[in-house]
């Protein structure tokens, strides 16, 4: 049991590493070259059509039709309701209030898992959250100082929404992913949401002028398909499948920290002492938070107390 939580750590750090190289590398080709809205359509299309080539060399897994209904539904919270939202939010508002927006989310994945799911806030885990929290937003405002409040309200609410679309499908649809392999997850999820979104998407897609995909352009792309989605959801998928909404989510702190290590190795920028104090603040935060004691953990404590009681009053 704990090899397999090592690996599902393992799993969701490696997914966040390859969603944080795609914040400069999605930054490099939008909005100039590319439409937010379309760049987001390619990656839903794109991410279904490899999910779906994998049944070349992953087995088909039958899902009955109830459970194809949740994984519609999954899909509008995880991709739909979440992918769109974003990008069109960020496209009202500054990056830097779109990235202190999104260091919401662990937070927002414990207050709904507590109403949804029973899941105790703990001291601990309270305390892990809002400690990694402070590395992220320390990066970003550290940064960026000065620059903090040009974002459109509007812009802030609407990334707000797919924060909180997001923390939805991480708490509502856990044993819905406990059942099935990732690839039968995500080859659903992508489908679904790929037709879902083409309304929105339309004009953007049709807008978009052929010439613009040279070399630079392609390779830019495909690492966006490949890397940042189709590896990154089947890892985000298999980590899924052990960990609580509020740990998986922590690891969303060490998207900014790894964007800007990015920069750093392309020479951009030179790592300094804010790089290093965000990194151990984040660090420290998801090991506090993954030593706080599940629902399931403190039931298990009480048990024995409880029969314990039971027998010395009888």
């Amino acid at each position: 049991m704990e090899n397999k939580r090592l690996n599902a750590h393992i799993a969701i750090f490696v997914a966040n590493l390859f969603f944080g190289l795609n914040n400069p590398i999605s930054r490099s080709l939008m909005p100039e070259i590319i439409d937010p809205i379309a760049l987001t359509y390619f990656r839903l299309a794109g991410g279904a059509l490899l999910f779906w080539a994998s049944i070349i060399f992953v087995k088909y897994e039958k899902v009955p039709l109830r459970d194809l209904v949740l994984l519609f539904f999954a899909a509008i919270f995880s991709l739909t309701a979440n992918q769109i939202p974003f990008f069109y939010g960020l496209s009202l508002t500054s990056p830097i209030d779109a990235s202190i927006v999104v260091s919401t989310l662990p937070i927002v994945s414990m207050l709904l898992a507590a109403i949804i799911i029973k899941e105790p806030i703990t001291i601990k885990k309270a305390f892990g959250v809002i400690l990694g929290a402070s590395g992220a937003l320390f990066l970003v405002l550290s940064d960026n100082i000065g620059h903090v409040g040009k974002g459109n309200f509007s812009g802030n609410l609407i990334v707000f929404v797919a924060v909180i679309s997001f923390s939805l499908y991480l708490t509502l649809f856990k044993n819905l992913i406990r059942r099935y392999s990732p690839f039968t997850i995500m080859r659903w999820m992508f489908l679904f949401a790929a037709i879902q979104s083409y309304p929105f998407c339309h004009n953007a897609v049709e807008a978009v002028n052929p010439l613009i995909f040279n070399w630079s352009v392609l390779l830019r792309i495909s690492y966006i398909i490949v890397f940042a989605t189709f590896v990154s959801y089947i890892l985000l998928a298999a980590g899924q499948k052990m960990l609580l909404p509020t740990t998986l989510s922590m690891y969303n702190y060490t998207q900014p920290i790894i964007a800007s290590l990015a920069t750093v190795a392309m020479g951009l920028e030179v790592f300094g002492y804010d790089q290093l104090v965000s990194i151990v603040l984040v660090f420290v935060g998801v090991y506090i938070v993954t030593q706080s004691k599940t629902r399931e953990q403190m039931e298990a404590e009480c048990a024995p107390k409880s029969v314990e009681n039971t027998l010395q009053n009888s």
